[in-house]
């Protein structure tokens, strides 16, 4: 195998691609990346048995081939290497050779037999949708999911369709978070469960995406394809819980603050957060102010007033400051809205005037 290419155009493959190499210690092989040609493109192949990613893009190639080697000596030596403006790799006995007009170097290769095959999708069932909203869909609820495997179903992100839109859904049984984009395209599958941990990696690999993106799914597997990028998943077999029962339809306080005001409240309070992060909430209508105050008997304690829309009944309850304040990420308006179910009882948060995400959290019991 000969190429030349643009070093930029491999730099930033290889830096996606390594991120999905494995670290298992009886297969090395998944710690390489797998590079090779097909017709005037070089292609660039990494899985971790759990996730897989083809990335590919056009190139000057003077002899066809394939090599494996280390992900990470690839990257960093790319990483680190003076800028130059085109690279050439030359697969030589037992390696593969990288010059340019400031240097050359030679990194050893495994064989690229051992390398495992990326699953292919079948496309029997497939949605078509915007990249963006995409990425937009998986952030916005990742974070609410269980970082424990014990159950498999909460540590995953939940996606179906419905009238038209896709529903993104996590929840770790103390907080929920549900994001709902409206689909233009034909959206016709079968919901899914896709792994909390591949999550991150998922996002990394489509914000760069531009147009669309089509999904297939199976049982076993979803895979997302755009121009020059294919990437599988692993999905999770089992039963999301049926959360929309949980979700409150009455609300016996609410009220409308501007977004930046409370979380810039929230943070101050915090410092004065028990080892349970604990922070409380006095939402007095009457007197149409929220009031935040944290308590901690080796530091000291915080009491801060907001003003803002306050509707219903006087109500005081306690939340923990880590799991409000994750929200805030997928809200996107100026204000949020609280929508208070009682003592006890669960909190919705979500953004004035926007439906389209649903945050539910747990209270603390003192």
């Amino acid at each position: 195998m000969k190429i030349e290419c643009i070093k930029e155009k491999l730099s930033k493959a290889v830096g996606k691609a390594e991120k999905i190499t494995g670290k298992n210690l009886t297969l090395p092989i998944l710690s390489c990346l797998l590079l090779k040609t097909e017709g005037q493109n070089i292609v660039l192949r990494s899985t971790n048995l759990d996730l897989g990613v083809e990335l590919s893009f056009g190139a000057k190639v003077e002899g066809e081939g394939e090599v494996a080697i280390p992900a990470s000596i690839l990257n960093n030596y790319l990483s680190s290497s003076p800028n130059t403006q085109t690279i050439t790799l030359e697969t030589k006995e037992g390696g593969l050779a990288l010059s340019s007009k400031e240097g050359s170097t030679f990194i050893k290769s495994h064989a690229p037999e051992e390398f495992p095959l990326i699953p292919v999708v079948p496309k029997d069932s497939t949605f078509i949708i915007k990249a963006s909203d995409l990425v937009q869909g998986l952030r916005a609820v990742w974070y609410s999911s269980s970082v424990s495997s014990i159950k498999p179903e909460l540590a995953s992100v939940y996606i179906y369709q419905s009238n038209g839109a896709v529903f993104f859904v996590a929840t770790d049984s103390f907080r929920l978070a549900e994001k709902q984009i409206i689909n233009k395209g034909k959206a016709d599958f079968t919901p899914i469960l896709i792994p909390y941990k591949n999550i991150t990696e998922i996002i990394r690999v489509l914000e760069d995406a531009e147009g669309d993106v089509e999904v297939a799914v199976t049982k076993n597997q979803i895979s997302f394809s755009f121009p020059g990028t294919y990437l599988t998943s692993r999905v999770i077999e089992g039963v999301f819980p049926d959360y929309r029962q949980i979700i409150p339809k009455e609300f016996t306080t609410e009220a409308t603050l501007l977004k930046q005001d409370l979380l810039n409240t929230l943070r101050l309070v915090n410092i004065f957060a028990d080892k349970f992060n604990q922070v409380s909430f006095k939402v007095s209508p009457s007197k149409k102010e929220l009031e935040l105050s944290s308590r901690n008997s080796e530091v000291g304690e915080s009491v801060e007033k907001l003003g803002g829309s306050f509707t219903g009944e006087d109500l005081e309850i306690h939340f923990n400051y880590k799991y409000v304040i994750d929200c805030f990420q997928s809200i996107t308006s100026d204000s949020v809205t609280l929508r208070f179910t009682g003592a006890h009882k669960p909190l919705l948060i979500g953004g004035a005037g926007d439906n389209s995400f649903t945050y539910l959290v747990m209270p603390m019991n003192r």
